[in-house]
């Protein structure tokens, strides 16, 4: 499932307008730039962690910290 959904990052990132992603994309977007911007944030990495799991939510529909 883990490389279903990396798949489908690469693809919205190369064809943004193709993408079925897209929608997923631009929320997971919006939520990480807004969590990004809080302060909340402790190091990088939280940021590009946090995008990646909000994105595996919106295309699996699935909360990805119950694994």
């Amino acid at each position: 499932m883990k490389s279903q959904v990396g798949e489908r990052l690469v693809q919205v990132l190369k064809n943004p307008e193709e993408s079925e992603c897209q929608e997923s994309f631009v929320r997971a977007m919006e939520l990480t730039k807004a969590y990004a911007s809080s302060g909340s944030a402790s190091h990088f990495s939280a940021v590009a962690r946090l995008f990646y799991d909000l994105f595996e939510m919106f295309e699996t529909g699935k909360d990805p910290r119950q694994k």
